[in-house]
């Protein structure tokens, strides 16, 4: 079985202003309303291209149960544990001015509470898949992803992790199956600037020998690099497209590979199914479909 978790899920607000004035009372030309966080979008990745997962983590309020509600829409399945206080947060993305946010906090996480994730977590075993991904809210213990993967170590759980600084380095020598930084946390790791996939290379390799299998890195335009368990270095330039939303790009790229992965077993094409999956949703208003990961993947071929 499959497993995402998103510590910190929210209800996103995806609107259209033009002509944003501050101070002013300013209306929306579109909005839309979708579940939200690094986790839930590699399940609904997942879920487009017709793979089933669990997605774990924590709801409050009427915000949570509509995050819920959503998700089972979509076919994901709901290992969400319910917190009693609080809602879920609700992130509003302005997407006319490009980068401009406002995420909500979310509610507080009681040590009760993280028992009974980690207690759901410890049924996991061969064969099965985990997504940990995105920062850890404020209330739960920064080891959070550390304790994971050393209760699971050993069991034959694929895990992928998607984080930064020392939430990533914590967990190398659990030997993650794939961690998937972008150039630029690649490069505040080691506090150098990379702006080239050659330049990547030496430094996704040193990941490596820290422990990761497999080291995907992405860097929007530049195209990605992957450093494979087998030793082998693959990399590819940015598909053609054009850039619509970045949101949700890097965890597509995430699920696109694991995805490749488990239904051939090849490097390689895991990894042109990621990039594949990344850029489609680079170029899409939403994460990608099926279709149009295929279409991307095509041109990969093509080159």
């Amino acid at each position: 079985m499959i497993y995402t978790v998103t510590f910190n899920p929210s209800l996103d607000y995806i609107v259209a202003v033009d002509d944003f004035k501050l101070g002013l009372t300013n209306r929306t030309n579109s909005e839309l309303l979708l579940p939200g966080g690094k986790g839930i979008n590699v399940s609904t990745v997942l879920m487009n291209l017709g793979i089933e997962s669990t997605a774990l983590g924590f709801i409050a309020g009427f915000t949570g149960e509509e995050v819920v509600r959503r998700l089972e829409r979509m076919g994901v399945k709901n290992g969400f544990i319910p917190i009693d206080e609080g809602f879920t947060r609700i992130n509003l993305k302005l997407k006319t001015i490009d980068g401009t946010e406002i995420n909500g906090m979310g509610p507080k996480i009681s040590e009760e509470k993280v028992q009974m994730l980690m207690d759901r977590l410890n049924t996991l075993g061969e064969g099965d898949v985990l997504f940990l991904s995105g920062s850890i809210p404020a209330s739960m213990p920064d080891d959070a992803y550390q304790k994971i993967m050393e209760m699971l170590d050993g069991r034959g759980v694929r895990i992928a992790v998607d984080a930064t600084k020392d939430l990533l380095m914590n967990v190398l020598s659990y030997h993650p199956f794939l961690i998937k930084p972008n150039n630029h946390e690649l490069g505040e790791i080691f506090g150098v600037e990379l702006k080239t996939r050659e330049a990547v290379v030496p430094y996704a390799k040193k990941l490596q020998e820290k422990g990761a299998q497999n080291v995907l890195v992405s860097m929007a335009g530049e195209g990605a690099v992957l450093i494979s368990a087998d030793g082998d270095v693959y990399d590819a330039p940015a598909p053609k497209g054009t850039l619509v939303n970045g949101v949700g790009a890097g965890d597509s790229m995430v699920a696109g590979f694991m995805a490749g992965y488990m239904e051939k077993q090849d490097y390689q094409y895991a990894f042109h199914m990621g990039v594949a999956a990344g850029s489609a949703s680079a170029f899409s208003e939403n994460l990608a479909t099926k279709p149009e990961i295929e279409a991307v993947y095509r041109q990969l071929q093509g080159r």
